[in-house]
């Protein structure tokens, strides 16, 4: 937030209390509430502590200064509700002491009226945060990271009063304001767990060592054994150490466990601990609750709705799933920016594909990565199916490249637009999938097969490349006429540029998430390709990131 001086909000906050009934018209503890609303609770530093007093005078104000928490002779039971509530708020991964839970907890069995008057406003002030934070997240996501593009639905603190003033269940009243999907629920019993694990001293590194395999009898095998029990990946009837064998051994029921636990870790799932299961195998538990807590944080951000059929793109899993209600119809690996070309977060609707598209390089690809290919050969062109235009202009002429002086061009002297023509070895493949935005940033197939089979897929300019165009194609175009996969194949075949839109817009979502929890309850974790889990943790968590859990 940023810091501003407050001496004029706090003096039009005393002028506008200026009104309130004056001392034979209330009672003491009105008075005292009076007083406690012009001096302001923690003396307010920031634009929005002066909001909320803002907020918190017009309301009490309206109600000629009535108490919604406190009565004369003490706290009442609402205000001890609501005391525990916010004391708890580290069960949606936020700080009590965000929203004051210590101060207002020693203030309760205070019967003293200036007691009564600041644990009132301090309620309030920490059920407008609260509920704030529920709502839409603590911090805002493009302040947090300049690629976030996600504009979160804003809470307002007046209809947060104003609603709170008639809520007979202050439990049932904030969980309006929690994320209502089973996504988020889910991650926050993961996130209970781990915190229990935590406290019972979590668990310990396994010591480097050769890659551990099938068959081997190694006592790091004994401790991989412990600690794929300890995450449920290895159930107890399953584990053969449980009817005798000896724990040292990798034995089959091993190999099993080992391959879930690298699937929930988006490794590949060779059943061998190799130096990258080994790094997964030994982030501390602290940072994997601190990873969950982040991830609640983004899920915050989202809206419930994601549309009852859309497309979700999570890039630090590098995978694409295509639902329908809460049905996953299908999933595929993807390819995703490279971190100096990272892919924003946003969504989007897709509105239409195009089949055998041609490619229009974009200024820097061809001045940075084409040009020097070009002045090295100038057949490199023609070999690759590049046609080289006088400009970008609609009207730009076709350049016969043997004609061009190019030891005389340079990256500050390239006027020329390139396009790449249609077909096997074009960089967008057969298929691309339009969702018209500012990012110029869309879907598509690519010649480029073999980077899907690795377990990081950073390697584009920030477009998000398909591993399986044609069933993407049929999925997408299931609702937009008569489009089978035989008939997607043959227009693909046919080398005909074909443009075809769909009936409905369909919803993407390009997301960043590090950590969820699946339908069957399993916890998963990814590697923050691009950095921005520590982006957030400065902006949620400041001081506290790397201590607060």
């Amino acid at each position: 937030m940023k810091l501003r001086a407050v001496g004029l909000g706090l003096c039009l906050l005393v002028f506008s209390l200026g009104a309130a009934p004056g001392p034979a018209q209330a009672g003491a503890l009105q008075q005292a509430l009076e007083a406690q609303l012009r001096a302001g609770v923690g003396a307010a530093a920031t634009d929005d502590e002066i909001e909320t007093l803002t907020v918190l005078e017009r309301f009490y104000q309206a109600r000629s200064l009535e108490p919604l928490w406190v009565q004369e002779n003490g706290a009442g039971p609402k205000a001890r509700q609501l005391s525990v509530l916010l004391a708890a708020a580290d069960l949606d991964a936020l700080d009590p002491a965000d929203y004051g839970a210590e101060d207002i907890a020693a203030l309760l069995d205070n019967t003293a009226v200036t007691a009564l008057a600041e644990l009132e406003v301090r309620l309030t002030q920490g059920l407008i945060r609260f509920a704030a934070d529920l709502g839409q997240g603590r911090t805002t996501p493009h302040v947090a990271d300049p690629e976030l593009f996600v504009f979160r639905e804003e809470v307002l603190r007046e209809d947060v009063l104003g609603a709170a003033a008639g809520a007979q269940d202050l439990q049932a009243f904030l969980q309006r304001y929690r994320p209502n999907t089973p996504r988020y629920d889910r991650q926050k019993v993961a996130l209970a767990e781990y915190r229990a694990l935590a406290t019972q001293g979590g668990w310990q590194p396994i010591p480097e060592g050769p890659t551990l395999k099938p068959g081997m009898t190694d006592p790091r095998v004994g401790l991989l054994r412990a600690r794929l029990r300890l995450w449920g990946d290895l159930k107890p009837e399953n584990d053969l150490a449980e009817a005798g064998g000896d724990p040292d051994v990798y034995d089959e029921a091993m190999v099993e466990a080992v391959k879930w636990m690298q699937y929930r870790h988006g490794l590949t799932q060779d059943g061998a601990v190799g130096k990258k299961s080994l790094a997964a195998l030994n982030v501390p538990i602290e940072t994997r609750i601190e990873q969950m807590v982040l991830n609640l944080e983004r899920r915050r951000w989202m809206p419930d709705d994601l549309g009852r059929r859309h497309i979700f793109v999570n890039l630090a899993d590098q995978l694409l799933k295509l639902v329908e209600g809460e049905k996953t119809l299908l999933d595929m690996p993807v390819v995703v920016g490279k971190p100096y070309h990272s892919t924003p977060v946003f969504s989007h609707q897709m509105t239409y594909l195009v089949m055998n598209p041609y490619w229009n390089v974009p200024p820097s690809i061809a001045r940075k990565e084409l040009l020097p290919k070009i002045k090295q050969d100038v057949n490199y062109l023609a070999s690759n199916n590049f046609t080289l235009f006088s400009d970008w202009s609609s009207g730009a002429s076709v350049v016969d490249p043997v004609t061009v002086n190019w030891a005389a061009v340079n990256r500050n002297s390239f006027p020329y637009k390139l396009r790449q023509g249609s077909g096997d070895g074009n960089a967008l493949g057969r298929l691309k999938f339009m969702l018209p935005n500012r990012f110029n940033i869309y879907l598509h197939d690519t010649p480029a097969k073999a980077l899907f089979g690795k377990d990081e897929r950073t390697f584009s300019h920030g477009c998000i490349r398909v591993s399986d165009p044609p069933g993407l194609a049929e999925a997408v175009l299931a609702k937009s006429g008569d489009w089978s996969l035989e008939r997607i194949k043959q227009t693909i075949a046919s080398g005909e540029r074909r443009i075809v839109t769909l009936d409905q817009p369909l919803p993407v979502h390009i997301s960043y998430l590090t950590s969820w929890v699946n339908k069957d309850g399993s916890v998963h974790f990814r590697k923050d390709v691009y950095g921005r889990d520590a982006k957030l943790a400065e902006a949620l968590l400041g001081a506290r990131a790397g201590g607060w859990r």
